[in-house]
């Protein structure tokens, strides 16, 4: 199991780096080795904590994106969104080394690098509260799902998706991509859209989850939404 998990984490940032370095057409953009740093830096952390604490929730975020028991639209909305990662990270290359289309202040860098580890930090709490937190819409009848209302959950519905808003925004700063930022607002739509179809899913099939929507009012924003 460890050895998977480390193989995926290589592979993904090996990913990462590629598309990046690849579109930016350079190895010489500060920003995206920050941004690497902090990422290797923040998925050891959290994984190693999952590795010791949560093996059963580690093992279930290894498993596939598409999953059997995942309903067809989820199956449709993460290919769509895989795609548009892929050349959202390629976009922010184009944007802030090899052509320049915008420019992101250096102070505006920074604000980056904090509200991403802000993002991390939120999703370490979820991810510390919730043991049913797959990356596939889908009930876990097998590990005995159940509501979860402590932690962020108490605060917000979806917290792990209230951090993704923060991150994704928050990567683009720190690249020093303004067109970056544009794409992490299409996919705060989508992780709305998300939102709004899971909560159908477990109305349906999770017991409580009726009542846990009507203590816990926001789903991602507290406050607003």
């Amino acid at each position: 199991m460890k050895t998977k998990v480390w193989l995926v984490l290589t592979v993904e940032i090996a990913l990462f780096a590629l598309l990046l370095f690849g579109a930016a057409g350079t190895l010489r953009w500060p920003e995206a080795w920050v941004f690497l740093v902090l990422f290797i830096a923040a998925t050891i952390v959290i994984t190693l904590w999952l590795t010791r604490y949560d093996p059963a929730l580690l093992d279930e975020r290894m498993k596939p994106l598409l999953q059997k028991g995942q309903p067809l639209w989820d199956k449709l909305l993460m290919s769509f969104f895989v795609v548009l990662f892929v050349m959202w990270l390629m976009l922010m290359g184009l944007d802030a080394v090899r052509y320049r289309w915008s420019h992101v202040p250096v102070w505006l860098e920074a604000l980056g690098a904090a509200g991403f580890l802000v993002a991390m930090w939120i999703s370490y709490l979820a991810f510390r509260e919730n043991t049913f937190l797959s990356a596939a819409v889908r009930i876990q009848k097998e590990r005995g799902q159940r509501v979860i209302d402590t932690g962020p959950y108490a605060v917000v519905r979806h917290p792990l998706y209230a951090g993704v808003l923060i991150l994704l925004p928050s990567i683009a700063l720190l690249l020093g991509s303004a067109w970056g930022v544009v794409g992490a607002l299409v996919f705060d739509v989508l992780i709305a859209v998300r939102a709004l179809n899971e909560e159908r899913e477990l109305e349906r099939g999770l017991e409580g989850y009726s009542e846990y929507r009507q203590r816990v009012r926001y789903r991602l924003l507290p406050g607003v939404w």
